[in-house]
C-alpha cells in the first residue's frame, strides 16, 4: 500500500516528544478538514485553507496525506491499517478464516481512540455519502487494503494458491458485512461508539451463512 496512512498511529502516551507533537498535528488536520468540510462542503475548501487553520505548510500536510481525501478518509483509514496490523500478529488457531477477519477487524476498533475516534468517523462517513470524489477514494483505499491483507494471508497460513479464491471471498464476506453494519451504525440517531460498531458487525457477521442458503422467490417464512 502506498497511501501515507498505511500504518496506524501508535498510542500517543508511547512516543517521544517529537512524534507525539507530529501526531497531534495529524490529528489537527485531521479535525479541521471534517469540521470545514463539513460546514461549507468538501470542494468548498482549498487546501491552503485547511493549511491554514491548522497553522502548518502544505508541506506538513503532505507528510501526513497524499490529498484531501486521504485526511477527510482518516478516521476509516486507520481503522483498516489497525486491521493489516492485527492480522500479521493474530494466532492461526483453527478458526475458520472469515471468523479470524472479524476479531481482527474488532480488535482493531478497540485500538481506535477512545476520545473522539466514533465521532470523527461519523462525520467522515457522513461527507462521504454526498461526496463522489471521497466515495471513489474510498474504493481504492478498499481495494489496496484487500490485496495487502491478501499478502499477509498468503504468507502467514499458505491459503492462497493458483485459483483459490477462498481467502479473496472471505475476506469480500468481511468488508460487506462491515459496511451494512457501518450503515445502520451512522443512520442511528444514537449510540455511536465503537462499541455499539462491534456489535453491529458482529450481528452481520452472523447473519452470512444464512446469506448463502437463503433461496429466491419463496415464502421464507413458511
Amino acid at each position: 500500500m502506498t497511501s501515507k496512512t498505511a500504518a496506524a498511529p501508535p498510542a500517543a502516551a508511547q512516543l517521544p516528544l517529537r512524534e507525539r507533537k507530529k501526531l497531534r498535528t495529524r490529528q489537527a488536520l485531521i479535525d479541521s478538514a471534517l469540521e470545514l468540510f463539513g460546514e461549507r462542503g468538501f470542494d468548498a475548501v482549498t487546501l491552503n485553507e485547511l493549511c491554514d487553520a491548522v497553522e502548518v505548510s502544505k508541506r506538513t500536510f503532505f507528510r501526513n496525506f497524499n490529498s484531501k481525501e486521504d485526511v477527510a478518509l482518516a478516521p476509516t483509514q486507520d481503522l483498516w491499517a489497525a486491521f493489516l496490523d492485527v492480522l500479521e500478529d493474530c494466532p492461526a488457531d483453527g478458526r475458520t478464516l472469515i471468523a479470524l477477519f472479524e476479531d481482527t477487524l474488532v480488535v482493531a476498533l478497540d485500538r481506535m481512540d477512545a476520545d473522539g475516534w466514533a465521532e470523527r468517523a461519523l462525520a467522515s462517513r457522513r461527507l462521504a455519502a454526498r461526496t463522489p470524489s471521497m466515495d471513489a477514494h474510498g474504493l481504492a483505499f478498499c481495494d489496496r487494503t484487500s490485496r495487502a491483507a491478501l499478502t499477509v494471508v498468503e504468507r502467514r497460513f499458505g491459503l492462497l494458491g493458483t485459483g483459490d479464491v477462498r481467502a479473496r471471498l472471505a475476506l469480500d464476506m468481511l468488508l460487506a458485512a462491515f459496511h451494512r453494519a457501518l450503515d445502520g451504525w451512522v443512520t442511528q440517531p444514537a449510540g455511536h461508539t465503537r462499541a455499539d460498531l462491534a456489535r453491529r458487525l458482529r450481528a452481520a457477521c452472523a447473519e452470512l451463512p444464512g446469506a448463502l442458503t437463503v433461496k429466491a422467490g419463496m415464502d421464507q417464512a413458511g
